[in-house]
């Protein structure tokens, strides 16, 4: 089951927060078709959040036919954003913590480790699209 968390710092609404948690579970395999979310009581309990932000977030997940809601049963899901890439996900990831490793070393903090990241993968994806 996911365990969901908030940045406050980030910018980004908590409701959106928990939807990219999500999507992120799922794309990663770390959700599967058939598993269920955190019940919005648990979540309100874990993150100390408004039920309505759960309730949107959850609302915008089923219009987005990801998850399917239960009533009295819970919010399960219905659909999988895997795809045959997910094998080189180990490497990649090995490869990734590798460098962060070499970041940290450098003295790079975590936000200057995102803003580096963040800036590079902007900046191959525009030059992908050129």
């Amino acid at each position: 089951m996911i365990e969901f968390h908030l940045d406050n710092r980030s910018g980004v609404s908590p409701y959106l927060q928990l939807v990219q948690q999500v999507r992120h579970a799922l794309r990663l395999g770390l959700l599967r078709e058939g598993d269920q979310l955190p019940t919005v009581k648990e979540v309100v309990a874990h993150l100390a959040i408004n039920a309505n932000t759960v309730l949107k977030a959850y609302r915008e997940l089923e219009h987005e036919r990801l998850v399917a809601a239960r009533p009295g049963i819970g919010t399960f899901v219905t659909a999988t954003l895997t795809n045959a890439s997910l094998a080189a996900h180990g490497p990649l990831r090995l490869e990734l913590q590798r460098w962060l490793a070499k970041a940290r070393r450098a003295g790079l903090d975590e936000e200057s480790i995102e803003a580096l990241f963040m800036t590079t993968f902007q900046t191959t994806a525009q030059e992908d699209i050129a």
